[in-house]
């Protein structure tokens, strides 16, 4: 059932803010707790996620309407 892990993890780079922003600091990190929480990830996937320049997940983010995408309710230090 990987290919569906994989298909529900684009859709969360895509549509999460803290989760795309905690791969973007952390991609190996990341992908290894969702694997610890049961997600199945080969090794060729996980490679195919970490080369991806994080950069795209931002840019692909972006351009989805913002009614697609669920921000982050944490508060930063640059809201003040």
């Amino acid at each position: 059932m990987s290919q569906r892990h994989v298909e529900l993890l684009i859709g969360r780079l895509l549509t999460d803010e803290e989760l795309r922003e905690e791969f973007t600091r952390a991609p190996f990190e990341t992908l290894a707790a969702f694997c610890q929480r049961g997600w199945e990830l080969s090794r060729g996937e996980i490679d195919a996620f970490t080369q991806t320049d994080v950069n795209f997940w931002n840019l692909a983010a972006g351009r989805l309407p913002s009614r697609l995408r669920r921000c982050s309710l944490r508060s930063r230090a640059s809201d003040y």
